[in-house]
Order: C-alpha cells, then sequence, then structure tokens
C-alpha cells in the first residue's frame, strides 16, 4: 500500500523559508511523477511543483517561480519542496501526490490528476 507522508510546515514570517518532505512508502516509484499541491479553505486545491522519477524534469507554478524549488532524493524516496521568499498568500495545507506514469510527463501532475495523496501540512506566513 502506497503511504505519502508530509512533514516540515509551520509558522513562518514573511521573507522566510521552509522545507517541506515526503517520505514515500509502499512500492517501487520509478516510473511515477511527483507533485506538491496546496489549498486554502473555500477554494480549489492548486498545483504548486511537479518533479519526475529521475528529478531531470520539473514544473513549477508560476506564482512561486524563484521562490520555491523541488526536489528529489530517490535512494530515501523523498520528495522536497525549497519554500523560500514566503509570502502571506502562500498560506495553505501544503499535499504532495504521487501518480503511475512511466513516460514521466508532468502534464498529469500539472491537471492534478493523481493517483495517491498525502495527508498535507499546514504551512502559514505571517506578515
Amino acid at each position: 500500500q502506497v503511504q505519502l507522508v508530509e512533514s516540515g510546515g509551520g509558522l513562518v514570517q514573511a521573507g522566510g523559508s521552509l522545507r517541506l518532505s515526503c517520505a514515500a512508502s509502499g512500492r517501487s516509484f520509478s516510473t511515477y511523477v511527483w507533485g506538491w499541491f496546496r489549498q486554502v479553505p473555500g477554494k480549489e486545491r492548486e498545483f504548486v511543483a511537479g518533479i519526475n522519477w529521475s528529478g531531470g524534469r520539473t514544473s513549477l507554478a508560476d506564482s512561486v517561480k524563484g521562490r520555491f524549488t523541488v526536489s528529489r532524493d530517490n535512494a530515501k524516496n523523498t520528495m522536497y519542496l525549497q519554500m523560500n521568499s514566503l509570502k502571506p498568500e502562500d498560506t495553505a495545507v501544503y499535499y504532495c501526490a504521487a501518480t503511475w506514469d512511466p513516460i514521466g510527463s508532468l502534464e498529469r501532475v500539472r491537471s492534478g490528476s493523481m493517483g495517491y495523496w498525502g495527508q498535507g501540512t499546514q504551512v502559514a506566513v505571517s506578515s
């Protein structure tokens, strides 16, 4: 059974940094693509970042480009989201997700059509 567990959320002041982690277990993930999403109450969940298994392809939402970086450590089966220059509008519950895609395309990640989801971790940015 696939399990995704996020960690690293918390409260930070505007301009600060956080690093989120997503630890995966339950199977081999060599043909999976991965993503970070976020959601605030009353709004739809939105795409933040995506990465393929090798880490050679990444994609970032326009709202976070230049501030966030997505990466993977395959030896640890872990994905990361480094968030710098945080803004109050980054406040949300952040979810990691994974889905099977042998081509390694990130289109499915950008669309949010993912097979497995974590439970989410809260990020709050104060002004």
